[in-house]
């Protein structure tokens, strides 16, 4: 009964991530027309046809994960082809990517009527990986604008379907 339990165990943690060393980021994806952030109205980011990316960082996250995202995003196939079908990236329209930090998409809702913001990352440790997704984004992609972390911002977007999606790593 014992090994039972114990393999049991095993089993429900690893299902649950439970050993899982890295973080859970988050990225909330919307295909636009067009999307602009402004922080202390002053305009600071702007896109035409593109992804509005709201990204959120947890405290287990780190430049692997961010990388690995990057990726997903940029080959993420939510534009559509000459038959209406979502069959092509980012990448393949070479469309802009607005990138806003957004702590809120990691929060815990399951429980309360509060969010809890305990697995979000540290506003440095948040920073770190942010600035890193950016410059590898940039590296990696002809049109990549930014909020600015940390601030309070003001986001405007046309939403093109609308279509929308939460990503997680």
């Amino acid at each position: 009964m014992r090994f039972f339990w114990s393999q049991h165990f095993i089993s429900l943690a690893a299902h649950m991530n439970f050993f899982d060393k890295r973080g859970a980021m988050k990225a909330l994806i919307q295909r636009v027309s067009r999307a602009s952030v402004e922080v202390d109205g002053e305009l600071v980011g702007s896109i035409g046809q593109g992804l509005l990316l709201f990204l959120g960082v947890e405290k287990r996250d780190d430049h692997q994960v961010a990388d690995k995202m990057l990726s997903k995003i940029l080959s993420y196939r939510v534009f559509e082809n000459g038959q209406g079908r979502m069959d092509l990236s980012l990448a393949d329209i070479e469309g802009g990517l607005l990138v806003v930090s957004q702590f809120t998409l990691v929060a815990k809702t399951n429980k309360g009527k509060r969010p809890s913001f305990s697995s979000a990352a540290p506003p440095s440790h948040g920073e770190l990986i942010y600035d890193h997704f950016l410059t590898e984004a940039k590296s990696a992609h002809g049109c990549v604008e930014s909020g600015k972390f940390g601030a309070d911002m003001k986001v405007g977007l046309i939403n093109d379907g609308p279509v929308t999606f939460l990503l997680a790593m």
